[in-house]
């Protein structure tokens, strides 16, 4: 290594931010070696638009919300769907609008993942078997 690829280095070290990103290294190395289901980013953005924003939700209008395609929406449901976070619904009123709706479990997976996130530790009563761990 030359003296200008170290002055380049250590710089980089120095970044304002860098000690916020390092924390969320951490997080995320810690969360990735729990073995608790490893969510994607589309995933965990369509789980918590879901669970946070006022709905009701549809394929179209949770696209739109994410600036993604339908069926990026829909491979992620059918996932999300599978572990049984999230469950789609037809409209009664009509039966051709289908609702991406909330689940106790998927409801139980976010104040985990909030828990671990803030450090409080409360994630520990979640016992998730492979196929959870494995999204």
């Amino acid at each position: 290594m030359d003296a200008a690829s170290a002055q380049e280095q250590t710089t980089e070290l120095n970044r304002p931010g860098l000690k916020q990103l390092a924390q969320w290294m951490r997080t995320l190395v810690d969360y990735v070696r729990s073995g608790r289901p490893d969510l994607t980013n589309r995933q965990m953005a369509l789980m918590m638009t879901v669970y946070i924003s006022a709905g009701p939700h549809t394929v179209r209008g949770l696209a739109e919300a994410l600036h993604v395609s339908k069926p990026v929406i829909t491979r992620a449901l059918n996932k999300l769907s599978a572990l049984g976070y999230l469950r789609r619904e037809r409209d009664a009123a009509d039966r051709r609008n289908i609702f991406i709706t909330r689940t106790p479990k998927g409801a139980e997976f976010l104040d985990a993942f909030h828990h671990f996130i803030a450090g409080t530790g409360r994630d520990e009563r979640h016992d998730f078997n492979s196929a959870e761990r494995t999204a």
